[in-house]
């Protein structure tokens, strides 16, 4: 005489209620994908950024705008701006913002601006994982 048949629950079956239970309830996925920000302004950017809007009497605002022209093709240009515009990508340190133009920012994305000293002086730079290649001023690059 043969002994019944006794069926046995897979886990791989546990695991696909489960899913269909979080899907159902309009969750994501347990791990979600971490993106990097648009692009940001270092502390001791913030910090010079602050310095000079105080002696300008002028709220902390940097804007980033990516010209055409320069050594290597594109140059970057830093002003004090009076506020953000329309569609402006804003990243923030320390309360100062760093404000770039929708066109501009698909050149810059995911870069960081920083303020360094060194004995070539001080200025803003830009690390930028989009550019090919740069001049030696650090003041523009190519894509």
């Amino acid at each position: 005489m043969r002994a019944p048949t006794r069926w046995i629950r897979s886990p791989w079956a546990a695991r696909r209620a489960a899913s269909a239970k979080v899907a159902a309830w309009g969750l994501g996925p347990y791990l979600t994908r971490v993106s990097e920000p648009e692009i940001s302004l270092t502390e001791s950017a913030a910090k010079r950024v602050a310095w000079i809007a105080a002696r300008q009497s002028k709220p902390a605002i940097l804007r980033l705008a990516v010209d055409g022209g320069g050594c290597a093709g594109f140059t970057y240009k830093f002003e004090l701006a009076d506020e953000a515009d329309d569609g402006d990508a804003i990243a923030e340190t320390d309360g100062v913002k760093l404000v770039v133009d929708p066109v501009s920012l698909d050149l810059v994305r995911g870069s960081a601006v920083d303020f360094v000293e060194d004995l070539g002086g001080a200025s803003f730079r830009v690390t930028n994982p989009n550019a090919a290649s740069g001049c030696g001023c650090g003041s523009s690059f190519s894509i």
